[in-house]
């Protein structure tokens, strides 16, 4: 599991954390998804209890992840500020997260998903991807480029942490109401 851990670590992080914080996560949440009480017994500072909607691994790599690879808000121009903040001021965005304020949850995302797939060409583009339950925020996100997407998936469903890309996920919830 540490493997598949680290490489999907790997690829959520598109290069924002270095190999051996990427590898030092992946292993600490492998040890917490191998034997979750020896886990908090040998780490009696971490906050998790039975209560939280998650596996204690799923909730290292969570919590470990930087703010400039794991986005949290609870509107979308807010999480989108997020998402232009993590790449710099040498990335200039077409749109602006106050262009999102009164927009509908779908346009917001849709406008958000154009936007990302302009950048990074050899790479096909970003995806915004939801990932993992979000504990304290409505909203809770990464960024995959787009031609690792499909292995993104694969390895979140082989590790069981939710994550599926965040406009078509909206869509089929609003197809369904």
């Amino acid at each position: 599991m540490k493997a598949q851990l680290e490489e999907l670590i790997g690829k959520i992080s598109s290069g924002c954390m270095p190999p051996e914080d990427i590898a030092r996560i992946a292993d600490e949440a492998a040890q917490a998804y191998a034997d979750p009480q020896a886990f908090l017994h040998a780490n009696p500072d971490i906050n998790y209890d039975d209560s939280f909607p998650i596996p204690l691994g799923e909730w290292v790599v969570v919590g470990s992840l930087p703010d400039t690879v794991l986005f949290q808000a609870d509107s979308y121009d807010a999480l989108f500020q997020q998402v232009v903040d993590s790449f710099g001021p040498e990335v200039s965005f077409v749109l602006k997260p106050k262009q999102l304020v009164k927009v509908e949850a779908l346009k917001a995302l849709n406008r958000i998903q154009v936007q990302l797939a302009s950048l990074s060409p050899e790479t096909a583009g970003y995806v915004l991807v939801d990932f993992s339950e979000p504990l304290d925020d409505d909203l809770q996100a990464v960024l995959v480029y787009r031609n690792d997407l499909e292995r993104v998936l694969a390895l979140a469903v082989e590790i069981g942490i939710y994550a599926a890309p965040a406009y078509e996920a909206l869509k089929a919830a609003q197809a369904e109401d």
